[in-house]
């Protein structure tokens, strides 16, 4: 049976994979912030476990690494993030609001994979998943959220430099957009739902090879212009 580690995984697009790579006979590991948010993730069965995990807290990531040391993880999803304060103009930047929001989305996932490199090296995939957006692509920038932005595109940059260090391990790592979704943080007016968005990256996911390692995919398999 492979593995998944889900970090986020007690709503939206997180719950989604949860869901999707149970009904497929994964073992999902998921990770919440708070044990209320785990009881959707809990319901899904005898192969889906819940760990509580702040993933802005390095000590407790490495304490869960610990308590899952043996554990070989195929694929690694670090899916938790923030959007921040959406109405962000000019000149009334929140700082205090853009250091949390690159936390998040940028040291957290570089601290859950150092954690866990052990554990998915010793796996049969050894796949290593950035939860991105388009909206870190530098080229296709149209201005606005100006904070989202930069994280996700600090995010694919720590995705390459981990595509390159970990390829003598034999790791893939790639950054995925899944579209425009109908999550909180996408909102009920977009395009996607969550069961068709995870059902393309679970496909992309699948597909993945070793020279896929450092590329930037979005959920129907096509690469985005950094």
């Amino acid at each position: 049976m492979p593995t998944i580690l889900i970090t986020g995984a007690g709503r939206g697009l997180g719950l989604e994979y949860a869901k999707q790579f149970a009904a497929e006979g994964w073992r999902v590991i998921g990770t919440v912030r708070d044990a209320a948010k785990g009881a959707s993730l809990a319901k899904l069965g005898k192969s889906v476990e819940v760990h509580l995990l702040d993933v802005a807290d390095r000590k407790a990531i490495a304490r869960l690494a610990a308590d899952l040391k043996g554990t070989a993880i195929d694929v690694l999803i670090c899916n938790s993030g923030v959007y921040g304060p959406k109405d962000q103009p000019f000149g009334k930047t929140d700082y205090a609001a853009w250091e949390e929001v690159m936390r998040i989305n940028v040291l957290a996932p570089m601290a859950v994979v150092e954690a866990f490199v052990p554990h998915v090296a010793a796996s049969e995939r050894k796949t290593i998943v950035m939860m991105s957006s388009r909206m870190g692509s530098i080229t296709e920038n149209n201005g606005g959220a100006p904070i989202y932005r930069t994280s996700k595109t600090a995010l694919n940059q720590v995705m390459k430099y981990l595509s390159v260090e970990l390829a003598a391990k034999g790791i893939t790592v790639v950054s995925v957009h899944p579209g425009w979704v109908q999550t909180d943080m996408g909102g009920p007016s977009a395009p996607l739902t969550p069961q068709v968005s995870i059902a393309g990256l679970r496909g992309v996911i699948k597909r993945l090879k070793p020279a896929d390692s450092g590329k930037f995919i979005n959920y129907e398999g096509a690469q985005i212009a950094w």
